[in-house]
Parts: structure tokens; sequence; C-alpha cells
């Protein structure tokens, strides 16, 4: 089972309608509970400042926000963990973190998640699943089949990443997607609006008569 809401924003500033902040407020008010700040090419008090900013922004909402890449940046700005490219060592950052921290790690094969689930992450993303802009330069994309056929056989909980959206989500889901780690659909519209439209559709069968 996935140890947190399934589903994730990533942010972008470049791709994002306003700024962070009052885009991530937007969204938690239309239920989002979970946000990444990736933005790695900021300035390191600038990333800082912004992860300190999301995490009280997110705390009314009894929300989680996590950090790409810096374990120690989430330590500071109180964040609930860190999510690691591929490759990244898990294991470390659960010494440094703690075993409460939620610790994801990307992945783009089924030996990324193998490594991912050896160093004991709480869960992987796997992308790219559709063409996707915001995921280019990792081969061609998993399509349904070569997603279900992966996480299938994953030894931990897989989101789905790239050119997610409302009209697949339930697809993806259907193809065994513990959750849905999202972008642009939710950066470039409007965020409320969008957010609202993807958590329902990925979280339609829990509603299922």
């Amino acid at each position: 089972m996935l140890p947190a809401p399934p589903v994730l924003l990533i942010t972008d500033r470049h791709q994002a309608a306003q700024p962070l902040p009052e885009l991530a407020e937007r969204a938690f008010a239309a239920g989002l509970r979970w946000l990444s700040l990736r933005d790695k090419g900021l300035p390191d008090a600038e990333r800082a400042a912004l992860a300190r900013t999301l995490v009280a922004r997110a705390r009314p909402w009894d929300a989680t926000v996590t950090v790409h890449g810096d374990p120690e940046l989430a330590r500071a700005a109180g964040a609930a963990g860190v999510h690691l490219p591929d490759g990244g060592d898990a294991t470390a950052v659960r010494a440094l973190l703690g075993p409460r921290a939620l610790i994801g790690v990307s992945a783009h094969d089924g030996a990324g998640l193998a490594r991912a689930a050896a160093q004991g992450a709480d869960y992987a993303t796997l992308s790219p699943v559709f063409p996707s802009p915001s995921k280019p330069g990792y081969g061609p994309p998993l399509g349904l089949d070569g997603f279900a056929r992966l996480a299938a056989n994953a030894p931990l909980p897989v989101l789905a990443l790239g050119g997610i959206d409302a009209g697949n989500a339930a697809a993806v889901r259907g193809a065994g997607a513990a959750g849905v780690a999202v972008m642009g659909a939710l950066l470039r519209a409007d965020t409320a609006e969008a957010t609202a439209r993807l958590l329902a559709a990925f979280t339609a069968a829990d509603f299922t008569p």
C-alpha cells in the first residue's frame, strides 16, 4: 500500500500558471494532499525558502510535502521526506531522515524498481508511461501494457508518471498504479479544476457500488 495520498503534484515553476505557493494553495483546497518540490535550478537559499513556504501552506490541509533530491533540505524545511533520482541511495537517506520519512525513487525499468525496493524506498515512480514534454530523454513511453507488466512484478508501490491526466488516470489505475505523479496537467491548467478532475478520475473505483 502506498504510504501517502495517491496523487502527487511535482512542481516546475517554468510550467506553472501562477507562483508555486498560490498554486499549491489552490491544489490543496481542491483536495490534493501530496506535493513535491522539484525546481532544482533555483538558488539554494530561494529553494530553501520556497520549501519552508510550501510546508507551511500544506499544514492547514494536513497535506504531505516532500523535496526532490535533497534530504538535507527536506529535514531543514520540515518536509515529510525526499524523492531521489534513479540510482539514488535510499538506504543512506533513510539513515539520515529516520524510519518515518517518506522516501521515493525514480525508475524507468524493472531494474530500477528492484533497486529502489532493495534499498528500502517506500515507493517508486515509473516513467514515462505516455508521451510527455515534462519527461523527455528516458526512451519510448511504456504504454499501459508496459507499465502494467512492470508494476505487476514490482516489490513496492508504483506511481505512474509521464503524460498522466484526468482522461487516462482510471486506465493507469487499472494497469496497477498505486498512485499517479503529475506535473503539467495540474501546473499549466486551472489548477483547482484540474486537480478535482484528476482526483475524481483516479479514485472513481473507490465509490463504485
